[in-house]
């Protein structure tokens, strides 16, 4: 900048100590005032200057610290205050060798070095540091790097040295076989560059081990933890988005964890657990499917409950897979017949098993009705939902079922499954989780059980 800088902004460059509190002071009509006196390059500065646009919880603690735990529900701003903070560690020491963690290298490279709230894209133009793909690293102008490291490889983070590091959604990271804690320790390990490493995990919270072990280490005074919401950042984020969030997921177990941060605890007592549900999470390809079936619980009125509508494979090596939670709530009989037979289709499933208890031959008709060639076969239920739950739970504990993918939904429905008969989830009825259950009886202890090769 020149001789002709506006003196409030330079000292808004030189000095950053409250300087936050000194732009906001000035008010909208101030700050607009000040922008119109501003030349061109002054106003392509301002937009970088973060301690002024930055909330205080997006700032480095001022207490000394080793581990900074932001945990806190989706649209917060955790990529923009990393990619900030690291921004800074690089800028202000060139000996900095920075180690960015994701839960795979292709999440590094599009979320936190090239995406929107991304180093490159909160950097100066001036002073943007150059991205070598091939190399995994980033280099800034004074001699300052990043290295872009997948948590899926932990022996990647054996070996190399590092000052600080960013580490990205880690409770995302894989933690089949203990993986993430692997990564997480070979990175600590390697931390020991410098006279304060320091490392930053930006995260929003899931019942994993690494984030328990983390949030235990809180109290050590050398863990500090920021919490926040997707709602501290609505002054950032499309209205409609914000409105759309709250109308959807206001009080539910997922708007607690995706928007509000906060762990889900488990319920004493529950046949399923977050952390078991956790560990089933497939984190490879799965298995060719050998047969697939839909399980289905029919509501008992139109206005009432869901209908649950759950699409489960066996796979070759024995197990199963959650492949689908196709479920639909407040539909007539033939709008829930006709989801169940859409289901079926898309995953060319073998065969439908749905309850009859409700209903009798009227739900086999009801879905005969919706796809004439639809295989279907009716169960009656003779003990209570968390009685016949309770031999699938033991399947998820030894390991033997994996999802796919998430389902909140169906999972805050089986963490609410509790042994001796109650149900203490979301809802009146565990629908979902029900429609799993029989989806899962068929395939892995019913009579037909046994693995078969489909023939084309």
């Amino acid at each position: 900048m020149g001789e002709k800088t506006h003196p409030c902004l330079l000292k808004a460059v030189r000095l950053t100590d409250g300087i936050a509190a000194w732009f906001r002071e000035l008010g909208d009509e101030g700050r607009r005032r000040l922008y119109t006196e501003l030349n061109e390059p002054e106003r392509a500065q301002l937009q970088f200057l973060w301690d002024i646009w930055a909330r205080p919880e997006q700032l480095a603690p001022a207490a000394r610290w080793r581990i900074w735990l932001i945990c806190a529900g989706r649209g917060f701003g955790k990529t923009r205050a990393g990619a900030e903070w690291v921004r800074h560690i690089a800028v202000h020491q060139p000996e900095a060798r920075i180690a960015l963690v994701g839960a795979s290298l292709a999440e590094v490279r599009a979320v936190m070095v090239e995406g929107e709230s991304g180093i490159l894209a909160i950097s100066p133009p001036a002073y943007r540091p150059k991205y070598e793909s091939s190399l995994r690293r980033l280099s800034w102008p004074n001699g300052a790097q990043a290295m872009l490291y997948s948590a899926a490889e932990p022996d990647s983070l054996r070996g190399p040295q590092h000052s600080h590091a960013w580490c990205d959604e880690i409770a995302k990271w894989d933690s089949a076989n203990g993986r993430s804690i692997n990564a997480w320790d070979n990175l600590m390990m390697g931390l020991r560059i410098g006279k304060l490493p320091q490392t930053l995990a930006t995260t929003t919270p899931r019942a994993v081990a690494l984030m328990r072990i983390l949030l235990g280490q809180v109290d050590d005074r050398e863990t500090i933890l920021t919490r926040g919401t997707t709602y501290d950042n609505a002054a950032n984020l499309p209205v409609r988005f914000v409105a759309a969030m709250q109308q959807t997921y206001s009080g539910t177990s997922l708007g607690r964890q995706e928007l509000e941060g906060t762990i889900l605890k488990d319920a004493e007592g529950a046949l399923w657990s977050r952390t078991l549900l956790e560990s089933s999470r497939a984190r490879r390809p799965a298995e060719k499917p050998v047969r697939i079936v839909v399980g289905v619980d029919p509501p008992v009125s139109a206005t009432g409950d869901e209908c649950g509508i759950i699409v489960a494979a066996q796979l070759e090596d024995g197990t199963a897979a959650v492949l689908a939670d196709c479920s639909v709530g407040k539909s007539s009989p033939e709008q829930w017949a006709r989801a169940v037979a859409e289901a079926a289709k898309t995953w060319s499933a073998d065969r439908v098993i749905a309850e009859a208890n409700q209903g009798g031959a009227m739900v086999g008709s009801v879905l005969r009705a919706a796809e004439i060639s639809l295989p279907v076969r009716l169960v009656h239920a003779s003990r209570g939902k968390v009685t016949r739950a309770e031999p699938i739970a033991a399947l998820y504990e030894a390991g033997r079922v994996h999802h796919a993918a998430m389902f909140p939904q169906l999972e805050d429905q089986l963490c609410g499954l509790m042994a001796g008969g109650k149900y203490e989830g979301p809802g009146r009825s565990p629908d979902r989780a029900d429609a799993l259950v029989w989806a899962l009886h068929e395939l892995m202890l019913g009579q037909s059980a046994r693995p078969r090769i489909k023939s084309l």
